[in-house]
């Protein structure tokens, strides 16, 4: 066993742990109040399970990548999907912008507490009218003597509810499309910082998603996270990074789907025989394992990719479209051989359903996946030929 192998185990031996000690008791509860404790992330920090990846002086373990995705993976194999987007979001995703393109001061002050667990974060894109489309978006931030001030609304915010820090996209110069977007660390305890009613969802129930609004808050100087008008640049930068995260989720899910299918068909008899020794379930399974092998190798293709910093916004668009459908497609399939049972909430499979259906959405959907595949091979769409 290589030295990454070994921390590989190592790892996945003390997030097995964690899960089964920390969230198997108590999942179905926050499925059912909607929301993780705050102590949960406490305990996630304390099995040094935040900022894996990150460097050491800001709480991280300095450890691969891969044992980042590793987590998500296995959050979502034993079906807590919710929690492994809020997972996703936290330490996959703004931790890491944090740490690339903060200054040292806002590294200090945000990062350590988060490794922590401490302080939650969350990432602020999407708005209720512009959807998908960055470039269109209203929320604006203008400077002042002191700072910046902020206005403006953000939709489907996951972590929204409890986020202590979130990471602001608004325009900066409106006029300049997308060049003119800037990335801001938005401390939640400002005034002008309001929260909507919890966004109530069909799956990943545990996960809080919110609606986040900015009546005039006043920023510091040294909220601005990187450069003024990069943050559309940043955005497309770390993008594979956060489809990676979603593509982790979706292997995870499947092999969890397929376990759990496996187990009940094995026992489950119809017509005086296995439902196992039915030609149907059998194709249906091993196409699902076929199908599982091939997007694993992908995956790990990818990966490897971005380790090399070679990974294109075209590489995660791939991957998060093939993922994300195969996740929905096989799961649905697996639900079917439950028959009746399936479409209960007595059994596991149903949430493993439920929470499936967002993973072709959000991260971009799949129709906005698909575009960015297509402009790889045809360039974007001359509107003016319209």
């Amino acid at each position: 066993m290589s030295v990454d192998q070994e921390a590989s185990a190592l790892f996945y031996s003390m997030i097995k742990r964690c899960l089964t000690k920390e969230v198997a008791p108590f999942y179905d509860q926050w499925e059912a109040s909607g929301e993780i404790p705050r102590s949960l992330w406490h305990a996630l920090g304390a099995a040094g399970l935040l900022g894996i990846d990150l460097d050491e002086q800001n709480g991280g373990s300095e450890a691969d990548i891969g044992i980042t995705q590793l987590v998500l993976e296995e959050l979502s194999r034993q079906g807590f999907g919710g929690l492994a987007s809020a997972y996703n979001i936290h330490a996959n995703i703004v931790m890491p912008y944090v740490q690339t393109l903060g200054t040292a001061s806002q590294r200090e002050q945000w990062l350590p507490a988060m490794a922590r667990g401490e302080i939650l974060g969350a990432i602020a894109m999407t708005e209720p009218h512009a959807g998908s489309d960055l470039a269109s978006m209203n929320t604006r931030a203008k400077r002042t003597n002191e700072g910046w001030e902020l206005s403006g609304s953000k939709i489907f915010i996951t972590n929204g509810q409890f986020a202590d820090v979130v990471i602001v996209c608004a325009k900066t110069d409106p006029s300049a499309g997308a060049k003119g977007v800037s990335l801001f660390l938005v401390d939640t305890h400002l005034s002008g910082f309001a929260r909507g009613k919890p966004i109530k969802k069909i799956g990943q129930h545990a996960s809080d998603t919110a609606e986040l609004s900015f009546d005039h808050i006043q920023l510091p100087h040294d909220a601005l996270l990187g450069e003024e008008g990069a943050g559309f640049r940043y955005l497309m930068q770390e993008l594979p990074r956060e489809r990676l995260g979603v593509g982790a989720q979706a292997l995870g899910a499947v092999e969890g789907a397929l376990a759990l299918t496996l187990a009940y068909v094995e026992q489950r008899q119809a017509f005086g025989q296995r439902v196992a020794d039915f030609q149907n379930t059998r194709f249906v399974l091993a196409d699902i394992k076929a199908q599982l092998d091939v997007a694993r190798a992908y995956f790990e293709h990818c990966l490897e990719k971005y380790r090399q910093r070679t990974m294109s916004s075209t590489d995660a668009a791939i991957l998060k479209l093939q993922l994300s459908e195969l996740q929905c497609r096989a799961v649905d399939r697996c639900l079917q051989l439950f028959g009746g049972y399936g479409y209960t909430e007595e059994y596991p499979i149903s949430r493993f359903y439920r929470d499936a259906r967002v993973q072709t959405i959000y991260a971009g959907s799949s129709e906005i996946m698909k575009e960015v595949i297509a402009r790889s091979l045809l360039g974007k769409v001359d509107s003016s030929s319209r």
